[in-house]
């Protein structure tokens, strides 16, 4: 039974809701994964981009589960947002699947048989399978159940001629463990989502690195850029200003891509960093010194008023002082997406102000913790 249409606008459940008070095997739904503590900010997002391009629903979220459902109204939304509902526009999710099942009470001793079923319900052919959890430490208790239980998935999947692993442009199929008796099952297009599973990229950091922070910064690169414009605008040889650089993580990691690097802190970073030729350390507070011509990148963690950092590096890229920018937003406690989006907004005041097209990406990354982290590069 699909659930009653609402007359309000989109909604996030209050916290005593809970998520399997809706008819949930049939219900077509967004499934967005998050950091566990950010999931009404993530519902506030996806309730926003959802009723930009005209979609009413409500949210279903209960704190500190790292996961949130957001239920469409209408037969034919699912499908409407499927094709127009971005990703990559979406700050606070990790992951983003479209589901159209829900299956509970698995039986342990044969689980196969009920979720080949809730795949079909699905009506498309997958090229790959992820099954996954949420980020909670009672979630992952269920990682080895998962990674056992996989291949025999799979192969029923084949039998079935559901599951075609040789089509790399099949969507992916996403099964999602609540715990081991309950899953969501939902497709994810390779175009339009995270290519990690649980949205969490595994990277590994040379013991080398000044900081942890250097993970922050690779994952920034990673996930902001695409592989074409990395390979354009990462070039080595390039000139970068690090505001706010000590102990030097993300001096560090631009500097093992050839950039070399100008770090700017009062106070003092890694001798192990200045031993080299591509790091030169300057004593200056961050928000007031200024480069001597043009520099191809800024980067700048420096922990401030999240509107004064974003002005800052609207700033920069006004003035053309750099092409490229990556910065972190230190997000209050409350109000986290409400102060997002005036940080939008300054930035695109400021360089409508200045008549300067630009690309802004930001994403809320494993590696962030109460901040998010923005890509801003001036077009043209």
């Amino acid at each position: 039974m699909p659930p009653r249409r609402r007359r309000t606008e989109s909604r996030t459940a209050p916290a005593h809701d809970t998520l399997t008070a809706m008819p949930l095997h049939t219900t077509p739904a967004l499934l967005l994964y998050c950091r566990p503590g950010f999931e009404n900010d993530c519902a506030k997002e996806v309730s926003a981009a959802c009723a930009d391009i005209g979609i009413t629903g409500y949210a279903k979220a209960k704190p500190d589960t790292g996961w949130l459902l957001f239920v469409p109204h209408g037969d034919e939304a699912l499908a409407v947002l499927r094709a127009e509902l971005r990703f990559a526009d979406l700050v606070f999710a990790r992951q983003l699947v479209f589901c159209s099942a829900f299956v509970d009470d698995l039986p342990a001793d044969d689980r196969v048989p009920a979720l080949v079923d809730a795949v079909k319900t699905l009506g498309s052919r997958c090229g790959n399978v992820w099954l996954e959890t949420a980020d909670t430490n009672e979630a992952k208790e269920l990682s080895g159940f998962c990674r056992r239980f996989q291949p025999h998935l799979e192969r029923a999947l084949i039998v079935d001629h559901v599951l075609h692993p040789k089509d790399k442009r099949a969507p992916r199929l996403n099964v999602f463990f609540i715990d081991s008796s309950q899953a969501w099952v939902g497709l994810t297009d390779l175009a339009n989502s995270s290519p990690w599973p649980m949205g969490i990229p595994r990277l590994r950091i040379s013991r080398d690195a000044p900081s942890r922070s250097a993970a922050k910064l690779a994952e920034a690169l990673l996930g902001l850029l695409s592989e074409q414009e990395r390979n354009q605008r990462l070039v080595p040889g390039m000139r970068a200003a690090d505001l706010g650089a000590a102990p030097g993580g993300w001096s560090w990691q631009l500097a093992q891509r050839g950039l070399r690097v100008i770090a700017i802190d009062n106070g003092n970073v890694s001798p192990t960093l200045l031993k080299g030729e591509m790091v030169e350390h300057v004593r200056a507070d961050g928000f007031h010194w200024r480069p001597r011509g043009s520099l191809d990148w800024m980067v700048c963690d420096i922990v401030d008023q999240p509107s004064r950092i974003a002005l800052l590096a609207a700033d920069w890229i006004a003035h053309g002082r750099c092409r490229d920018t990556i910065f972190n937003l230190k997000l209050p406690m409350k109000k986290r997406y409400d102060e997002l989006e005036r940080c939008r907004a300054i930035i695109d005041k400021r360089l409508r102000e200045a008549d300067i097209a630009y690309v802004l990406r930001i994403k809320h990354l494993y590696h962030d913790r109460e901040e998010v982290t923005a890509y801003l590069r001036r077009e043209g």
